[in-house]
């Protein structure tokens, strides 16, 4: 094993070890409170939380236990699955990998337009207009959309193990062999285009609207507050100037905060899926 492929190893053992115990954590949350359940919101967490846990159990301990070996095909002696380069089970978990990735992303871009929804839409008539049936028809459409690509490449045989990958994923048919047809090839990357174009950026920029949005709204509220706390500080003459300070302080932590946590937000989506997308 060589030092990228220990690196990987170890940045592998910590998304598990991470990843796990978190969404495990959430699950139960949404299993132990009624209150939480009784939330249309909390679907889009549950199915998200779902995702990230399959992912971590499923494609994640078969790519650190083909990294360990060599980058060898996993077989039944070094993966409970007993997945195999061309095998039937590597070819299921690769069909798992593209379901929950795109399922994941998806699930991500519908919480997004519940937020936006809830803050910029109808924030006054929120609660009686969005029910569970909404939310849970709204992930019926997301995981049929991902459903699809998932079956397609199944079906072309488009999943299997990839050596450079080291996993069971989305790779082009027999790539095994040196020359590969052309027609075959120039479906395998339009189906590729389309696949990433119809998840990632469709997901990237619908969070990129609706977010945008959100941070209007909250930019024209931290405006009226900053209106209010001036009024205040001018008219309480005998305040004292720490006091003031900490006020004014504060007033421009408020108009910060919430771009910071969108942009982090953002930037979380497209720092966890966009590697998965560049490299496929």
């Amino acid at each position: 094993m060589d030092a990228v492929d220990a690196l990987a190893c170890a940045a592998l053992l910590a998304v598990m070890l991470v990843s796990v115990p978190a969404n495990a954590l959430v699950l139960a949350c949404f299993a132990c409170s009624p209150e939480i359940r009784r939330q249309a919101p909390a679907l889009f967490t549950l199915s998200l939380a779902l995702c990230d846990l399959l992912l971590s159990v499923s494609s994640v301990p078969l790519t650190l236990a083909s990294l360990i070996t060599g980058r060898r095909a996993p077989d039944s002696a070094t993966t409970a699955a007993g997945a195999s380069s061309g095998g039937g089970g590597c070819r299921a978990l690769g069909a798992l990998e593209t379901l929950l990735s795109a399922g994941a992303m998806l699930s991500t871009a519908a919480l997004s337009v519940d937020r936006w929804l809830a803050v910029v839409v109808s924030p006054l008539r929120y609660r009686s207009r969005m029910r569970r049936r909404h939310a849970a028809g709204a992930l019926a459409c997301a995981w049929a959309h991902a459903a699809c690509f998932s079956a397609a490449a199944a079906c072309r045989s488009w999943v299997g193990y990839h050596r450079l990958y080291a996993s069971c994923t989305l790779r082009e048919e027999e790539e095994e062999e040196e020359e590969t047809d052309g027609p075959a090839r120039a479906h395998f990357a339009t189906f590729t285009v389309a696949f990433h174009a119809l998840t990632f950026a469709l997901s990237l920029a619908v969070l990129c609207f609706t977010y945008r949005g959100v941070l209007r709204v909250a930019r024209v509220h931290c405006r009226r507050i900053d209106v209010i706390t001036m009024q205040t500080l001018v008219l309480l003459v005998d305040i004292h100037p720490s006091v003031r300070q900490r006020c004014l302080e504060e007033q421009r932590r408020r108009r910060q905060r919430a771009t910071r946590k969108i942009s982090t937000f953002i930037g979380t989506f497209v720092l966890c899926f966009g590697p998965y997308v560049i490299t496929r």
